[in-house]
């Protein structure tokens, strides 16, 4: 067992090959789609003021409370991203108008300071985007269309989706009183941390997963019940636009979702294959207030950990997106490994993935290595090849070998 001084910290990982070869494969994906729709990438900051946090994910928020990495070496109180938004936000806001009216998206490491545990983590990875300025039901149908296909495309096929609504922030209010209303005569019934969120933030009851709180909010009134007919005429057009695009989902009342910054259209996706957490992405339409702007917009955020075990399930791996094709150069020969060196030089600037030893070994241990690289054919030279200018060319996977002139071998490549 490897020595915990080269272990990475508990709840994080070192990811390399060949786990690295899907999560490659689900980047570039990501880039390829996200260009499709119109979004560029955007990389922000790892560590933020925390009042950027505090102000757009809620102080009442477990995410605030409870999960930050947070600290103050000078005078402002810092903290590492929990998640995507709010940094994106903070750095449109600053780019004017132009910030306004944009679509960015963004694949970058979070950080929560929680137990670590199945298919949770304290260094994570999220793929997300966010479109400002767009704030009508039809932006949000396409950007729930958007994760869809993204998922499609990864090999995810059979996802549901759940949908909901927060509101508009007038029917804040009316919410909360009528919730606390309801749930009132069952306080004595429910769990210790949803009798504090009663007065913090009487939402988060709703989600919770406590057995005999579920029960107690099945038998009261939907938060959607206290909200104004434009919320709940805003949600019936998201649905008839997801409808037109032939995108099914399913009403959930209970979805809340658990950021402050959310209002109008909320949503999650669950797959089968993750078992009782089913849970592989989710997103929502939200108003942010950075200074004097309210910044409204819509997005997305999914995790690429949840994401691989959810391949990893559908029996989708790895192996799968290793690195195939090429060549291995065979060098027999202080002078045929000086050639190769020259000769890799030229493979390569042409784009052709080229391996070789840069020692000489016996034939036998250089085409084992051509073996495990992947290669699809050998490049052998030797005395007798250097002196004709050809090289053995063998496939590997047929095993058959010619003889070619390195120029042919050079100019075909």
């Amino acid at each position: 067992m490897a020595s915990n001084e080269f272990q990475p910290l508990q709840g994080m990982s070192d990811i390399n090959a060949p786990e690295i070869y899907i999560w490659r494969m689900i980047e570039e994906k990501a880039r390829t789609i996200f260009n499709s729709y119109g979004y560029e990438e955007l990389r922000t900051p790892v560590l933020e003021k925390l009042s950027v946090f505090k102000r757009s994910i809620g102080d009442t928020t477990d995410v605030v409370k409870k999960e930050m990495y947070a600290f103050k070496p000078g005078k402002h109180d810092i903290a590492m991203r929990p998640e995507g938004t709010a940094g994106t936000i903070r750095h449109l806001a600053g780019r004017g108008e132009e910030g306004l009216n944009a679509r960015v998206f963004y694949i970058a490491s979070m950080f929560r300071y929680e137990r670590p545990q199945a298919g949770r983590k304290r260094q994570f990875h999220q793929i997300g985007v966010e479109a400002t300025g767009e704030a009508n039901p039809l932006a949000d149908a396409e950007c729930i269309a958007l994760q869809q296909h993204l998922l499609e495309e990864w090999g995810l096929h059979g996802s549901k989706i759940q949908i909901s609504t927060r509101g508009m922030p007038s029917d804040r209010k009316p919410v909360a009183d009528g919730l606390r209303a309801a749930l009132q005569p069952h306080l004595a019934e429910l769990c210790d941390d949803c009798q504090r969120r009663i007065d913090e933030n009487v939402l988060r009851v709703i989600d919770c997963k406590n057995e005999s709180c579920q029960k107690i909010v099945d038998q009261i009134p939907t938060a959607i019940e206290f909200m104004s007919e434009g919320s709940r005429t805003y949600l019936d057009q998201v649905i008839q636009a997801l409808e037109i695009m032939d995108i099914e989902v399913e009403v959930n009342p209970k979805l809340v979702r658990g950021l402050d910054y959310y209002v109008h259209t909320v949503w999650e996706i669950t797959h089968g294959a993750l078992g009782a957490q089913n849970a592989i992405a989710g997103g929502g339409r939200y108003e942010i207030a950075l200074g004097k702007k309210a910044v409204p917009g819509v997005g997305f955020a999914m995790g690429m950990e949840r994401v691989i075990t959810s391949l990893e399930a559908c029996g989708i791996t790895a192996d799968q997106f290793a690195p195939k094709g090429g060549v291995w150069l065979v060098s027999l020969g202080e002078a045929a490994l000086a050639e190769n060196m020259k000769l890799a030089r030229k493979l390569r600037a042409k784009g052709v993935r080229c391996g070789m030893e840069l020692e000489v070994k016996s034939m036998k241990a250089q085409m084992r290595k051509a073996n495990r690289s992947g290669a699809e054919k050998a490049i052998i030279r030797g005395e007798d090849e250097l002196a004709a200018g050809t090289v053995v060319v063998k496939d590997m996977n047929e095993g058959s070998q010619e003889e070619l002139s390195l120029e042919d071998v050079i100019r075909d490549a």
